[in-house]
């Protein structure tokens, strides 16, 4: 099964939507490497290039976990259709922040206080009324 909830659509989801602001998504050989050198986890980029396109769809658990770790997400998301749903949501937000340039300014209000928050919020909508008005 190739779908979007199949280990295989998972798999390709993560390679297209996680990756640095302005990079090109990693090639199996630099996933398999980081995951040998960084989790001792032995792969090959083969192996990951089988389960990315649906040649090979049972892989073991460590495998899995390598990959989720890999690609910062729980190893719940090749498992669970529910908190598949609810990463690729956050994934969706962080890809919508990052298009719109505006990673330093969340990033920056994550240390901010709620108060401090609620202001930043009420200048960004009075910005965006102001730049809607003929």
């Amino acid at each position: 099964m190739v779908g979007a909830f199949s280990i295989t659509g998972k798999l390709d989801g993560l390679f297209r939507r996680v990756r640095a602001a302005g990079q090109a998504e990693p090639s199996y050989m630099a996933v398999a490497e980081a995951i040998r050198r960084d989790q001792g986890v032995q792969i090959s980029h083969t192996y990951i290039w089988q389960l990315r396109t649906g040649r090979r769809d049972n892989p073991t658990v460590a495998h899995l976990t390598a990959l989720a770790t890999y690609f910062g997400v729980p190893v719940a998301y090749f498992l669970d259709d529910e908190q598949t749903r609810r990463v690729d949501a956050q994934l969706e937000l962080l890809q919508t922040i990052r298009d719109a340039g505006v990673t330093e300014i969340a990033l920056r209000a994550a240390d901010v206080s709620p108060r401090g928050r609620e202001t930043i919020t009420e200048l960004i909508r009075k910005v965006w009324e102001s730049e809607q008005r003929p």
